[in-house]
């Protein structure tokens, strides 16, 4: 039997891929802090051109020296090219063009929709089970971010209409990015896939980063900020992404969705840690609600996939 045969017969292998996402939620989480000290030195379309050109250096360099840097098959460039326009240039364009334009709290509230279009476009693609555990999982632990976070607290408005739609838009690319990309890490090694998906990103997002960094002075750039700049390339973008891929391969799509609602507890669970703040119920209860949607989603009775057909040195093995 093949390797990629032995590792795909048996997605849920203990914990280790849970261990990978919940790292990957701490990082994702990291990015909206780091990102507004380097968006007050850089424009938004330069900080995604750094972020996908620095990504794909970083992720083939690793590739060389893994050995895991190798060709894609002609068949599957269509997938590769549209892994890499949802997942890196759409989301990143979008998630940000989204941000100046609504608030902190609709961006959170909005982004809970990310593992329902995941699962919605996993079934259709039969990547994963419409089963009611799962279903009900995912709107379990939406139901605890909403609560946590408070709807009333929400500036639905005109002025904020239009980045709201932008980042319903970023969390339906997103997650059908995170739907899609699946075959592709069971044909190939996770390192393969996500280098090539950002190598494929350098060409939509550095005509506009050049464009926009015609606006400023790399020389009045702070320490400061090019050292936001080098952790977004190297934490939320590098290490979050390989991780996210590589747990992608072990765990059905939904899984690594719904850990997406890990975020927002993590940041309310670290003020009461970092800032002193008191722990209320509401946070108490809010974490009940969603860790109880993440173990229906993540828990219950294994599910054996099939192996998509692997041929020649491409296939997928450590």
């Amino acid at each position: 039997m093949a390797t990629s045969e032995l590792s795909l017969k048996s997605p849920h292998r203990g914990a280790a891929p849970h261990l990978a996402l919940i790292a990957v939620q701490l990082m994702f989480g990291t990015f909206p802090i780091v990102g507004k000290v380097a968006l007050r030195s850089f424009p938004s379309l330069s900080l995604v051109a750094f972020r996908v050109v620095g990504g794909a250096i970083a992720f083939a360099g690793l590739g060389a020296v893994t050995g895991h840097l190798r060709r894609i098959r002609g068949r599957d460039w269509p997938l590769l090219v549209g892994s890499s326009v949802l997942g890196v240039v759409l989301n990143q364009w979008l998630y940000i063009a989204g941000l100046s334009r609504t608030t902190v709290i609709n961006v959170t509230l909005l982004s809970t929709t990310i593992p329902v279009f995941t699962l919605l476009v996993s079934i259709l693609l039969r990547s994963d089970r419409a089963s009611l555990r799962r279903v009900l999982g995912v709107l379990l632990a939406a139901v605890g971010v909403v609560y946590l976070i408070g709807p009333q607290r929400a500036a639905f408005s005109q002025s904020s209409r239009v980045g709201d739609l932008l980042i319903i838009v970023n969390s339906l690319c997103f997650g059908t990015y995170i739907a899609i990309s699946k075959d592709l890490v069971e044909r190939y090694h996770p390192l393969t896939v996500i280098t090539w998906i950002f190598i494929v990103g350098i060409l939509p997002t550095i005509p506009p980063g050049i464009v926009s960094l015609n606006q400023i002075s790399l020389a009045q750039i702070s320490f400061g900020a090019w050292a936001a700049m080098l952790y977004i390339i190297l934490v939320p973008t590098v290490a979050a992404y390989y991780l996210n891929s590589w747990a992608l391969v072990r765990v059905p799509p939904s899984t690594v969705a719904v850990y997406i609602y890990l975020q927002p507890l993590i940041a309310f669970a670290l003020g009461p840690l970092l800032l002193g703040e008191k722990l209320s119920w509401r946070i108490v209860l809010a974490s009940v609600l969603v860790f109880a949607g993440v173990l229906l989603v993540t828990r219950g009775r294994r599910v054996r996939y099939s192996p998509k057909a692997t041929e020649g040195p491409e296939a997928f093995g450590h």
